[in-house]
C-alpha cells in the first residue's frame, strides 16, 4: 500500500524521502521489522520506540513515523505526527481496508462487567445466528479460535487486523472491551462505535504504570461515549449522568431503576445440580422471563445490558434467553467438576472490589462453607493486597493464601502484605505458597455444601515468575487433582476443621 494513503486520516510533516513508496506492513515493534515496512514509534511506560528506529531501518524498515526527533539513512521516508498511537491506529485502519465499516460494532467500558457482558452478547447473537467476534480480557474470540492477547484491548493494529480476520470469517458482529488504557492509548481510534455500553464505574487501574489518578481513569471511559452513534448507561450507577456529560450519542439506560429503558426485577436466585444462576424479569423495551447461568446481581446487570444492546439487532427474543441461559464465561465464577458434593468455581476476581462481589454474592447462596484461594500479582500497588486480604478474611469461613502472578518479587514478602490485611479481621487462614498445592489442600478439605473459590487467575493458563511465563491451566490442575482423589477419604484431620485460625 502506498505510504501516502496510509497517512490519509493523519496530519503530519514529512522530514526527508517519499511518500509515493510502496509499504509492505505497519509495524510498531523493531523485532518484527520486515522489508518494506513503515516503522511506528510508540512511546510506552516502559520502553520507547525511538530508540529503536536503527534496529528496524537494519531489519528494512523503509518509511518511520515519529513523534520526537530521530534520525535515518537518507534512503528512508521520516514522518512527523503529533501522537504515533494515533497514527498507528489510523494506519492500522486504512491497511487493513476499514474492516468496522463491514461489521456493527459494540464496545463495553466499566470497572467490572465487561468480559461477562460481552461473553453474553455474543452468546445472544449467535443463538440468533449473527456471528460475532470479541476481543477483550480472554483474548480475540472468532468461531471456536482463540487468539490470545497481551491486553484486554491490544494495540490497535492487532484490534483492525481482527476485524478483518472476523470479516473474512463471516462474521457479522464485533464485541470489544474497551478498557480504559486502551481509550487512553488511542487503541480503538478511527472505529465509530454502532453502539456503547458502560457498566459501572469504581476504584481501579490506579497507578505509575496506568492511571494517576480517579479524574483520570473516569474521563478515559468517557472517551468512547464521543466515538459511538448509540450509548447504553447503567442507570444505577452514581457516575452514569456525568458519564453522559459529554457525549455525543444518543442515550439508553438499563437497571433496577423503574426509569430506566430496560428495567430488571424479580431477581431471584436459581441452585441446581451443575447449574448456579438467577433469574429475573425484564421489562420496559423489552418483556421477557429471563434465566442467566451465571450466579448473582452483578449477572443481572449484565444480562439487562446485553438485551439491551441485542434490542438494536434483528433477532427475536428466543434468541436472548437462550443465549443467556447457557452463557458461559472462562474464568468468571465457572463451575469446574470435581468429586465431591461441593461446589468449585474459578474466577479472575484479583481485586478487593470484585472479590468482595463473588464472596457477597457466593453467601447469598447459603453455603456450608467459603473456602477461598487467592494470591496477588507481583510489581502492583501494594494497597490491593491488603484491601484483598481484608475482603477474604471478612466474607470466607476459610482463606487459603497462595501465590498469583509474583513477577519480579518475592511470593512470601506478597504473601505478607495479604496478612496484613487478613489480621484485621478474625478469618481463619492457612498458607500455603505454591499453588498447586493449595488447590490440593482446598479440594482435600472441601466438605459437603462447601463453595470452593479458585480466585486470581481466572482464564488465564500461565503463571508468571521474573519475566517467565510457565503454563498453568487451574482446570487441568483440578482435574488431574480429581482422578488422583478418586480413592481419596478424608481423615477429618486438618487446620480448617480444627477451627485453627493460621498456619504458616
Amino acid at each position: 500500500m502506498i505510504l501516502s494513503e496510509l497517512l490519509c486520516g493523519e496530519k503530519y510533516t514529512v522530514i526527508q524521502g517519499r511518500l509515493d513508496i510502496d509499504i509492505s506492513d505497519v509495524i510498531y515493534d523493531s523485532r518484527k521489522a520486515t522489508q518494506g515496512c513503515a516503522f511506528v514509534c510508540l512511546k510506552g511506560y516502559n520502553t520507547d520506540g525511538h530508540t529503536y528506529v536503527d534496529s528496524a531501518v537494519k531489519m528494512g524498515a523503509a518509511a518511520v513515523i515519529a513523534c520526537d526527533n530521530v534520525q535515518v539513512p537518507e534512503n528512508v521516508t521520516l514522518v512527523m505526527v503529533k501522537d504515533t498511537r494515533k497514527a498507528l491506529a489510523l494506519m492500522s485502519r486504512e491497511y487493513f481496508g476499514h474492516p468496522d465499516e463491514e461489521l456493527k460494532t459494540v464496545a463495553v467500558t466499566g470497572t467490572k462487567g465487561k468480559t461477562t457482558t460481552s461473553a453474553m452478547i455474543r452468546s445472544i447473537l449467535e443463538c440468533g445466528n449473527i456471528k460475532t467476534g470479541t476481543i477483550g480480557t480472554l483474548g480475540i474470540v472468532i468461531g471456536d479460535k482463540i487468539y490470545k492477547t497481551n491486553n484486554t484491548t491490544p494495540e490497535s493494529y492487532e484490534v483492525y487486523q481482527a476485524m478483518r480476520k472476523m470479516v473474512e470469517s463471516g462474521c457479522k458482529a464485533l464485541v470489544i472491551e474497551a478498557s480504559s488504557l486502551g481509550l487512553k492509548w488511542h487503541r480503538v481510534d478511527g472505529i465509530l462505535f454502532d453502539i456503547g455500553v458502560f457498566t459501572n464505574f469504581s476504584n481501579d487501574h490506579i497507578g505509575a504504570s496506568e492511571h494517576k489518578d480517579m479524574e483520570e481513569y473516569f474521563s478515559c471511559k468517557a472517551l468512547l461515549f464521543r466515538q459511538c452513534r448509540h450509548g447504553i448507561f447503567n442507570k444505577d450507577d452514581p457516575m452514569w449522568k456525568k458519564m453522559t456529560e459529554h457525549c455525543t450519542c444518543t442515550v439508553e439506560t438499563f437497571g433496577f431503576d423503574k426509569d430506566a429503558d430496560f428495567v430488571t426485577s424479580k431477581e431471584s436466585l436459581i441452585a441446581k445440580p451443575g447449574y448456579i444462576g438467577v433469574h429475573f424479569e425484564a421489562t420496559g423495551k423489552k418483556n421477557l422471563s429471563v434465566d442467566v447461568a451465571i450466579p448473582g446481581k452483578f449477572s443481572v446487570y449484565n444480562a439487562i445490558s446485553a438485551i439491551a444492546v441485542c434490542s438494536h439487532f434483528d433477532i427475536d427474543d428466543k434468541a436472548i434467553t437462550d443465549g443467556l441461559n447457557k452463557v458461559k464465561v472462562k474464568g468468571r465464577v465457572e463451575a469446574v467438576p470435581v468429586p465431591g458434593d461441593y461446589t468449585l468455581l474459578i474466577d479472575y476476581a484479583h481485586n478487593a472490589v470484585s472479590m468482595e462481589n463473588v464472596l457477597e454474592t457466593l453467601r447469598e447462596y447459603k453455603p456450608n462453607r467459603i473456602i477461598t484461594m487467592f494470591g496477588a500479582g507481583g510489581n502492583r500497588p501494594k494497597v490491593r493486597r491488603y484491601e484483598m486480604g481484608e475482603v477474604s478474611g471478612r466474607l470466607s469461613d476459610l482463606s487459603v493464601i497462595t501465590e498469583d502472578n509474583s513477577r519480579f518479587e518475592n511470593v512470601l514478602d506478597i504473601i505478607d502484605d495479604i496478612k496484613t490485611g487478613i489480621d484485621k479481621t478474625d478469618g481463619k487462614y492457612v498458607v500455603i505458597p505454591n499453588r498447586v498445592d493449595a488447590i490440593r489442600y482446598c479440594m482435600e478439605n472441601a466438605q459437603p455444601g462447601d463453595i470452593v473459590v479458585l480466585a486470581g487467575k481466572g482464564h488465564e493458563d500461565y503463571q508468571e515468575i521474573k519475566g517467565v511465563k510457565y503454563h498453568m491451566d487451574e482446570r487441568e490442575i483440578v482435574a488431574e487433582i480429581s482422578e488422583s482423589m478418586k480413592n481419596y477419604q478424608h481423615d477429618g484431620k486438618c487446620e480448617f476443621c480444627k477451627d485453627e485460625s493460621e498456619e504458616e
